[in-house]
């Protein structure tokens, strides 16, 4: 396997600007690079374009296509202002974009409000979880230590589609910064796939996210992730995701869009 901060180290300049990059088979979900890579790799490549951007604060990715391993990462400067940036990129596959990520960058400021993200739900620690997917995974979930604190598995035919799993890498060789915190926000499968009484297709359209607090996200530790479908009709769901620290307080909360094949 290629570690992640191996793989991001591996991005090379193209001559038609941005990088190039050849993800390995072990970051594959199906047919395609797993979606948090694919959103990782587009925000180092905007990192690099711009080293001093202020922190992260939002982001929308939206999932157009599958990606080979072989991609060109192309990165755009959409604004620079002086507390507020906005930045875009393409992760572009056999010519086609296959990945659009758009983020946004900000500056603290001063705020008389102070209110505090969900807390998190209560869970086991992860010791004591058993392994999300068992013998069974996809490709690029040999990266990570999934483990369920709460919900079902995947295909296990339940009446909801909830899931709570504590994940850390597996990877030791990791980048600094919020690169490998993207990387893993995406690991859950779909939570509508709970409701599955068979294998079937499913793929999230798109997906996004705003920071709580990334200061409390330190690469290699665990981290609880939840993922909770809310509507699911006309082949479509929609589903609300969040992320804590292992002292329960929030990093990260999203939604993504999902299209289910059943």
């Amino acid at each position: 396997m290629v570690p992640l901060g191996q793989l991001i180290e591996t991005m090379a300049p193209c001559e038609a600007g941005g990088w190039r990059v050849t993800a390995s088979d072990d970051w594959r979900q199906g047919r395609t690079l797993y979606g948090g890579i694919s959103a990782a790799l587009c925000f180092a490549a905007c990192e690099r374009l711009v080293p001093d951007l202020p922190p992260l604060r939002s982001a929308q990715i939206a999932f157009v296509g599958p990606s080979s391993g072989e991609a060109e990462l192309r990165p755009s400067i959409l604004r620079q202002g002086k507390s507020v940036s906005f930045l875009a990129c393409d992760l572009v596959s056999e010519g086609v974009v296959a990945t659009r990520a758009l983020f946004a960058f900000g500056g603290e400021r001063p705020s008389a409000f102070d209110v505090a993200g969900p807390s998190a739900p209560a869970a086991a620690k992860p010791e004591s979880c058993p392994s999300l997917f068992g013998d069974r995974y996809p490709a690029f979930a040999a990266h990570f230590d999934m483990r369920l604190a709460a919900g079902d598995r995947p295909v296990t035919g339940a009446k909801t589609g909830d899931m709570l799993v504590w994940v850390r890498p597996r990877d030791t060789h990791l980048p600094l910064g919020l690169t490998a915190l993207v990387a893993m926000a995406d690991a859950l499968p779909p939570a509508s796939m709970a409701r599955l009484t068979m294998p079937a297709a499913i793929s999230s359209m798109t997906w996004q996210f705003d920071m709580v607090d990334a200061s409390r996200f330190q690469p290699g530790d665990w981290l609880l992730l939840r993922a909770t479908d809310e509507s699911v009709g006309h082949g479509y769901s929609g589903q609300s995701m969040a992320i804590w620290d292992a002292q329960g307080q929030p990093i990260l909360v999203g939604r993504q869009n999902v299209a289910i094949f059943a």
